[in-house]
C-alpha cells in the first residue's frame, strides 16, 4: 500500500500541469497570461494532434506555484469553456499506482476469505 501513498505524493507534487476542456481557438499566449499569474512558467505545451486537440500541459518552475495554479485555475472559464487542470502523472507512476491498488484488494479478498500464501 506503500506504492500507492507514494505514487499518489508524487502527482501531488508535480510541477507539471495538464489543461484539458482547452477551446480550440486558445493559444500558448492565452495560457502564458492565465497561468502566469501563479508563477514563473518553464514551457506551455498545445496539443494538436487527434486526440490531444484542446489540452495542453503548463509546466511551472517551482512545484508551490503549479499547486497555487491548479488550486486557482480548475473549473476557470477561458475562452467560453471551462476549463479542467489536473496534476500530469507519468505513465510509469500511474501503472504503479494501480498496481498497488490491485495488490490492495487481492489482499482484502484473501483477508475476508482466509486465504493464507504459502511459503
Amino acid at each position: 500500500m506503500a506504492s500507492h501513498s507514494s505514487a499518489g505524493a508524487a502527482r501531488q507534487h508535480s510541477r507539471i500541469l495538464f489543461v484539458k476542456n482547452l477551446n480550440y481557438n486558445t493559444t500558448g499566449a492565452d495560457l502564458y497570461q492565465v497561468f502566469g499569474r501563479y508563477g514563473a512558467i518553464r514551457q506551455v505545451r498545445l496539443g494538436d494532434g487527434t486526440g490531444t486537440k484542446g489540452t495542453a500541459y503548463v509546466v511551472y518552475e517551482e512545484m508551490a506555484d503549479a499547486k497555487r495554479a491548479l488550486d486557482n485555475l480548475n473549473g476557470f472559464h477561458l475562452n467560453e469553456r471551462y476549463i479542467v487542470v489536473l496534476y500530469h502523472m507519468p505513465a510509469r507512476l500511474a501503472a504503479k499506482a494501480d498496481l498497488a491498488r490491485r495488490e490492495a484488494e487481492l489482499a482484502d479478498l484473501k483477508a475476508l476469505h482466509n486465504i493464507v500464501d504459502e511459503a
